[in-house]
């Protein structure tokens, strides 16, 4: 089951966070519900890629990207991630998840969301990669285009060497994939 109302209540306060800005953090505060959990009675696998979900819509939506995109026919798609999981989050337990858009390079955008105990330790990181599909064009769009017309500019930073590793393990995997 997705998180639905998650969403609903993520949509309908984004404007009190205010625009996102490439550089900036969304930061979505969550709970562990019995929803959420595994027979370990934490945090389940899959719930940590939904909820990152939600910190991209948050940016994106926030960024002004969801109307352009719906406007010109375009899809944000994730192309893969890499996960770490650190401490566990517990039944019950405060978190919260600050997602980022960290740089891009070509049509790929690299982005990264931290999943935060209360205490402020790091439980959980996911690194993502993606795009910006143009369905009419049957491409993907230069990161630097969709920044351009959200009116914003913005250049990106280059990749750290995580990044580097993340961008030809994630090209490495996909080929395998494709190849099947």
């Amino acid at each position: 089951m997705y998180v639905w109302a998650r969403m609903a209540r993520m949509m309908a306060t984004a404007r009190s966070r205010g625009p996102y800005l490439v550089g900036g953090e969304s930061r979505l505060v969550f709970r562990c519900l019995p929803t959420d959990i595994d027979f370990n009675n934490h945090l389940n696998n899959a719930r940590y890629m939904m909820l990152a979900d939600l910190g991209r819509i948050d940016i994106f939506l926030r960024a002004g990207l969801i109307a352009l995109a719906r406007r010109n026919g375009w899809a944000p798609m994730i192309g893969g991630l890499q996960v770490a999981y650190v401490r566990e989050i517990r039944l019950w337990r405060r978190f919260e998840v600050v997602s980022s858009i960290e740089t891009w390079e070509g049509t790929s955008v690299i982005g990264r969301h931290r999943f935060v105990l209360d205490s402020g330790e790091t439980a959980a990181q996911i690194m993502t990669t993606g795009g910006v599909y143009d369905r009419r064009g049957r491409r993907f769009l230069d990161i630097g285009e969709v920044v351009a017309a959200l009116g914003r500019s913005a250049e990106p930073r280059p990749l750290t060497e995580s990044e580097q590793l993340f961008v030809a393990s994630h090209r490495e995997l996909r080929s395998s994939a494709k190849r099947g």
